[in-house]
């Protein structure tokens, strides 16, 4: 004979038996899933910043044309201080022509380095993934400036190491006197200067978030515009007297000569605001409200 079997529907949290379900969520206890105490044992807690630029540091080395960029920082670095030791008379082997040397190709690459950390994933469409991890795309966006700045000056410090170390060789080997003619308040402009550079990259980079459009235009910037504003400064007096206020690039190179004047650094203040501030405030803007796809 067969014996009757009760079935029992166990609802969820709870088993026949009346124990706690081994499916019941973390953080719940049975029958309060919506309660407010179980949604906030549920949320996950902000991502620390200090992780956040981490991931954004290893990205800018994770792609080979990011790490080949910062390679070619040092290496350019060495070519050109070879150079100098090379080919220099022994009368201009001193710290400020290895430096000037060696300013160069960083000046080109740096910016280079500031845009591909913006816009390589806009291109590989990474952005969906980072910004669904940190849905506050402002701290995304600032953790990518701050890692930019933090691997522009060290691969200034770097490349500067190695002028000085260019400069200590070359005049041993030619014989003539270590001449240290750059003191540090002209050295902390230079870094600025480069800097100031990196961040016009960035902005482009915030503000186009494609890779050869933004590059384009940071050459446009570096190169046309300036040779243009120039030639009308030559034919209108009124704009030679209007040129260091609205032309950036005019104003901030002069960081690289020697400790700017009051006038001057009102001057990098005011067409830095034209060309860094509100550009980059209006890039950032539409990365906070552009639908991600």
């Amino acid at each position: 004979m067969t014996s009757a079997t009760s079935l029992t529907v166990d609802t969820p949290g709870t088993t026949s038996a009346g124990t706690t379900s081994p499916w019941t969520s973390p953080g719940t206890s049975p029958g309060t899933e919506g309660s407010p105490s179980a949604r906030a044992a549920a949320a996950h807690a902000p991502i620390p910043f200090r992780r956040l630029a981490w991931v954004e540091l290893t990205k800018m080395f994770d792609t080979r044309s990011g790490f080949w960029l910062l390679a070619g920082i040092a290496i350019s670095a060495l070519l050109a201080t070879a150079a100098v030791v090379a080919f220099a008379p022994e009368e201009s082997q001193t710290f400020e022509q290895f430096s000037a040397a060696i300013g160069m190709p960083i000046a080109i690459l740096l910016p280079m380095v500031a845009i591909l950390s913006v816009t390589a994933e806009w291109s590989q469409r990474g952005t969906l993934t980072t910004f669904t991890l940190v849905p506050h795309r402002g701290r995304v966006l600032l953790a990518k400036a701050v890692c930019a700045v933090g691997v522009g000056v060290v691969s200034m410090g770097v490349a500067l190491a190695i002028g000085a170390l260019g400069n200590v060789v070359g005049t041993a080997i030619s014989g003539a006197p270590t001449v240290w003619d750059v003191d540090a308040a002209n050295l902390a402009t230079i870094v600025l200067a480069n800097v100031l550079g990196l961040m016009m990259g960035f902005t482009l980079g915030v503000v186009l978030r494609s890779s050869p459009v933004a590059v384009v235009g940071y050459f446009v910037f570096s190169l046309v515009l300036p040779n243009a504003l120039f030639a009308l400064g030559m034919v209108q007096e009124w704009f030679a007297d209007l040129q260091p206020w609205v032309d950036f690039y005019f104003s901030y190179t002069v960081l690289f000569e020697d400790v700017p004047t009051g006038e001057q650094w009102a001057q990098i203040g005011t067409s830095g605001l034209l060309w860094l501030v509100l550009p980059l405030a209006f890039g950032v803007w539409r990365v906070t409200r552009t639908e991600v796809k």
